[in-house]
């Protein structure tokens, strides 16, 4: 088993910034892929970022390309996702995810996904 839990989600301004993290423990041999994926009141959830933890390739979804980084202290089994120039449309309930296989140059889906973090929820007023 792995437990993932998140922090660092807030109310921020719209063309503000906020870093998530993500602290695994447990089995954490079995999270070899980690990635974020976020939620929205009424919505599917959705892929946002993934990094294989092997070789640290990244991969994200477009609406965030450039605006969103992943990435990871190995000493601390934590992911982060550095959130800036954000806008209204990235509110969310934004959940840590973990995969037991190695896996890149694809977005995640929801089944690649064996662990889930609570989730944290952040807040983009306009």
């Amino acid at each position: 088993q792995v437990q993932l839990v998140e922090s660092g989600g807030g109310l921020v301004q719209a063309g503000g910034s906020l870093r998530l993290s993500c602290a695994a423990s447990g089995r954490t041999t079995s999270r070899n892929t980690m990635g974020w994926f976020r939620q929205a009141p009424g919505k599917e959830r959705e892929f946002v970022a993934a990094m294989r933890w092997s070789n640290g390739n990244t991969y994200y979804a477009d609406s965030v390309k450039g605006r969103f980084t992943i990435s990871r202290d190995s000493a601390k089994n934590t992911v982060f996702l550095q959130m800036n120039s954000l806008k209204p449309e990235d509110a969310a309930a934004y959940y840590c995810a973990a995969a037991s296989r190695s896996i890149d140059y694809r977005p995640l889906t929801l089944r690649d996904i064996d662990y889930w973090g609570k989730g944290t929820l952040v807040t983009v007023s306009s």
